[in-house]
Formats: C-alpha cells, structure tokens, sequence
C-alpha cells in the first residue's frame, strides 16, 4: 500500500489523510504525538492514525526530526509479524506525518495483569514467549527497539483467553549494519541497559537486558533499578544495584531467577540472546518437573497491583532532561552526537531522547 521513492523509502502521500480516513477520538499523546481512532472511508476497517509534529526548522527545538520521522517509517515498513503492530499507510500535511497504523485496542499488558485475580508463572510465560517472539523477529533483521517497556506492550483485545500481545512505538528502533560501530543515549532510564548508560557501542543485545527489567516487574511489581531520581536510576544500572527481594520474590520459581539474572547481566557479551532466551528451560521446560514449578509457582499479583498503582502514579509527572549525565560524560572526553549535545529538554520527559504518550488505550 505505499508509493515508493527511493529504494526502500515511502513516498510520503500528499494528500489529505482526511479525504481517505473518518478521524475519530484521541487514543493517547505524548509531547508531539498525537494518536487518535480513524476509520477507512471505503472499506470501514478502524486503524490508530499517529500525528507526528514535524520540526519546522534546524534552530527549532518543537517536533521531531524528518530524518527520525524518515527512520520509524523505514524500519515499520520492513516488518510484518503478528506480534508487532503493522503500518498500513504513510500521509504528509505542512505540520505533520501521519502514520496509519494497526488499532491495537486491548490496552498495555500490565494494565490487564493488574485486574487479574490470580497468574501463575506458566501464564506469565505465555505473555514473555510473545514479547520474544516479536523481538526475535527485529533480531533477525538487526533491527534493535531500544525502548522496550511496560508501556509499549500492548494487547490486541483483552477480552480473550490468551490476549495478543502486540509491540508499538518503533520512534527509538534502528537496524544496526554489520561492522559499524553505534553510539547513542536514549531510551526510558528504568530499562536501560548498562552500555547505553556509560555511552559504549551498542548492539540486539540492549533490548535483552530490557527484557529482563519487564520480567523482574511482572514477577514481583518492584522495579529492580528504579531510583528517587533519574540520575540515581540509572547510576543503579550501572552498578548492578539489584536483588531478589525476599518480599516481593517468595514464590518465585528459581527458574524465573535463573532467566531474569542471565539477562540482567552486565557483560553484554555474557546476556543471553534472544535464541537463548526463547531456549531457557523458564520459558520451554526441558522435563515435566520444570513445567510443574511454572505452574506451581505464582505471581505476587496483590504487590504488583499495590507497585503498578504507584509506578502509574509516578509516571505521570515529568522528570527533567539527562543533561547532568551528558555533561559529564562530556567531561570525559567522549564526542557526542549532535541531538545529545543539544540536549533538549523540551523534548525529553522520562524517556532520554523521543518521549511516548502515557495516557494511551491503544496505539502509539
């Protein structure tokens, strides 16, 4: 369904989204998104339409970037998996790109975990198996999502026996070439992997570390780096300041451990890969022993409501820009990119770089 310019680039359509699409209700926003319901005027299916303000000059700190906007496209156009939300159509006004993506309408995974009476670890599985697979996908074509969380796992409709789990908001996502070494300091500082804090060259194996961060939440409700402020988050990444808290991981399986610890490992080259990950004895049991414990052992859903509620609570205030940790990673030396040495503020809220929308019941 896209016009192409270039090899491997959408032509951006011309022309009025609203001549092709009823816009409907806003769906979620963030600083310069904007996601509302639309349907297709002539066959009536119902999708998300995502505005993206564009910035409208290079001393203009309001909108993102055309190359940014340029780079979710590009990356969205090369994936079509059913665990991973699917871009439909690409238009283009004076002051906006919009994006016609896939309606995912269930709301986010932990929202509906929340509102269970009971989970077992082997019901947990069947959502982290989904997340897995879907990244397994972007792996395998180097493409890296760098802002794996909570917010960004999303259900395709909640009102089934095992919802599908689908993963959006592709504004951090970029596919890393063979050989080329990739620097950068973005993402949500909770989920961050220890490389992206201390600026090292990244690779797939930012979004395990990731991973492991959502499982730990959805063990336990406790967020294993989470500080009182942004810099003490992410100086507990870098130390590996974390546990098992007895109080919160009492009827955790050992397994559960086992898989959450292999990924939350600092030595990227030691984390598990995706593969790895898919073949953890947690997430496909090599006797019937081990899928017993899954069964067995149970989700501390009283605590993730009670940490879920609060971590909500939490998230919707904005938190300042990272410039003291780029200023001093300035000190030592290291050359920035030009979007970190700006250090935009204005555009940066809890995530470092590109901010998404919290108030969201479905695609952003």
């Amino acid at each position: 369904c896209f016009e192409t310019g270039r090899p491997g680039m959408a032509t951006f359509k011309q022309q009025n989204v609203e001549d092709f699409y009823e816009i409907g209700e806003v769906l979620g926003s963030g600083q310069f998104a904007i996601v509302k319901r639309c349907k297709d005027k002539i066959v009536g299916i119902e999708y998300a339409a995502k505005f993206i303000k564009k910035r409208q000059s290079r001393a203009s700190r309001r909108g993102v970037k055309r190359e940014e906007i340029e780079r979710e496209v590009d990356i969205l156009q090369q994936i079509q998996h059913p665990n991973i939300v699917a871009l439909h159509d690409v238009f283009e006004n004076r002051t906006d790109v919009i994006l016609i993506l896939e309606l995912v309408s269930g709301g986010e995974l932990f929202d509906f975990l929340a509102q269970k009476e009971s989970l077992s670890e082997e019901e947990a599985t069947q959502f982290i198996k989904q997340i897995l697979d879907g990244v397994e996908y972007l792996h395998s074509k180097r493409i890296i999502h760098f802002d794996l969380k909570p917010e960004n796992i999303m259900l395709l409709d909640r009102n089934v026996p095992l919802p599908h789990i689908k993963l959006i908001d592709f504004g951090l996502a970029h596919k890393i070439e063979a050989g080329v070494e990739f620097k950068n300091i973005f993402g949500t500082p909770e989920f961050v992997a220890p490389e992206i804090v201390n600026y090292e060259p990244l690779g797939l194996e930012a979004d395990m570390w990731s991973i492991g961060v959502i499982t730990y939440i959805l063990l336990s409700g406790a967020s294993p780096f989470l500080g009182e402020s942004k810099q003490e988050t992410l100086g507990n990444v870098s130390a590996m300041n974390y546990n098992f808290d007895e109080e919160f991981f009492s009827n955790t399986s050992e397994l559960a451990k086992s898989f959450i610890s292999q990924l939350l490992e600092k030595d990227r080259r030691k984390r598990m890969s995706i593969q790895e990950a898919l073949n953890h004895p947690w997430i496909k049991p090599l006797n019937p022993r081990q899928a017993m414990v899954k069964r067995l052992s149970v989700v501390n859903l009283e605590n993730f409501r009670r940490q879920y509620a609060r971590r909500r609570w939490k998230l919707s205030f904005r938190i300042v820009a990272l410039c003291n940790h780029l200023t001093r990673i300035m000190k030592k030396g290291h050359k920035l990119p030009q979007s970190e040495r700006d250090c935009e503020s204005d555009q940066e809220e809890e995530t470092l770089r590109r901010p998404r929308t919290r108030k969201r019941s479905s695609t952003s």
